[in-house]
């Protein structure tokens, strides 16, 4: 496996996540036995992996012992509204069924012709690219085009259901970020009752739900959560063991990658794919004379990009933590010196993390040093 820190890891070459891997089998199983599979949340900071799980999931659904179609939409930040963005799950979901095996070729011709650019509602037929839309919400037309496709695709060809991924749904900008999660659940539970087999999985930042005063809302409790953390010692031993292609002379690195990295994926898939290149593909006998080159790759390509957009008040502020050098930060202790729309305003940017209420915490401690050091 040749580590590749800017992208995720295919199914294939998947490592570790044991646990989220088989609740998720599990809750396949139990939902096609109930004839409605859950929705799901896959909730991470930067960097964790929920790309790479997402895709895992995926596979998971196509095993053909389960027969889920998997339907993958990236969601984008420039979403104009619901309408679009219900508009492009119906593209992702023509796209997947037109590729599926499952599909005769009589079926498969009519998707690709059909590519769910009209839909049937009644005694009318409401065409997506006419000047004036019927269907002006896009609620409406997702759950029309849903019902219309599981009765001509899905029945026919005796496909068990299908679930979209979407990942990075944080980047739907609305009001209220989780407007569009409470929306999804009204949606997809009423096809559940109306036995149209749709699921939802989508990734999202740690603390997407924060908002919702109550985890017992409906909108929180419909999805089953998974929350990704850092990878154990014994998952980066195994990374470890796959991106260097050997179990032998590892014991040092081992503790030393974890020591570094404390089982950050990214950081992980970066620095070991620097030390390959400093060694040709070989186990370094000696990482810690490699750092200092490793170091000013990390800062190169990865910390000044972070601070590319940065301004100097918050700039000023990110270097004022790391110098603080504590675990967790309580803005408080910093006020009137800067203030809490400064912490806001990082934590959007992904170089703060909130780790609780009035707590925060620098990304991760590779980055504090970087900071620390360029002062």
């Amino acid at each position: 496996m040749l580590p590749e820190p800017n992208y995720p890891v295919s199914p294939e070459q998947f490592i570790g996540r044991k646990t989220p891997s088989e609740a998720f089998t599990l809750a396949l199983q139990q939902g096609l036995a109930a004839g409605r599979i859950s929705s799901f949340a896959v909730l991470g900071d930067w960097g964790i992996g929920k790309s790479s799980l997402l895709l895992k999931f995926a596979a998971i659904c196509s095993d053909p012992k389960y027969g889920i179609l998997p339907v993958l939409v990236p969601v984008s930040t420039d979403y104009g509204d619901y309408r679009r963005f219900a508009e492009s799950l119906l593209d992702g979901l023509a796209e997947a069924l037109a590729a599926t095996s499952s599909l005769t070729t009589r079926l498969r011709t009519e998707v690709r012709n059909w590519k769910l650019k009209r839909v049937s509602m009644g005694g009318f037929t409401l065409d997506r690219e006419a000047q004036r839309f019927f269907l002006s919400s896009g609620s409406t037309l997702l759950r029309h085009a849903l019902g219309e496709a599981w009765k001509r695709f899905f029945l026919p060809a005796q496909i068990s259901g299908a679930m979209f991924f979407l990942d990075d749904l944080d980047n739907f900008a609305t009001p209220v970020a989780q407007d569009v999660a409470r929306t999804l659940r009204d949606q997809f539970q009423w096809l559940g009752i109306n036995r149209m087999n749709y699921s939802v999985c989508f990734s999202a930042r740690s603390d997407y739900f924060s908002a919702i005063r109550s985890f017992a809302e409906p909108a929180v409790r419909f999805y089953t959560k998974f929350y990704l953390e850092p990878f154990s010692a014994e998952e980066t031993a195994e990374y470890a063991e796959a991106a260097f292609r050997t179990h032998e002379k590892l014991h040092g690195l081992l503790r030393w990658l974890y020591e570094k990295t404390l089982g950050h994926p990214y950081f992980l898939a970066f620095i070991c794919r620097e030390l390959l290149a400093c060694t040709q593909g070989s186990v370094p006998e000696s990482p810690e004379h490699l750092w200092p080159h490793v170091f000013q790759q990390l800062e190169r390509n990865k910390f000044r990009l972070d601070l590319a957009q940065v301004p100097e008040r918050e700039l000023e502020l990110l270097r004022t933590l790391a110098g603080a050098q504590r675990d967790e930060i309580n803005p408080r202790h910093f006020i009137p010196a800067f203030q809490y729309a400064h912490f806001g305003r990082l934590t959007e940017k992904g170089l703060l993390i909130r780790t609780g209420r009035g707590r925060y915490k620098l990304y991760h401690p590779l980055f504090s040093e970087f900071l620390r050091q360029t002062k």
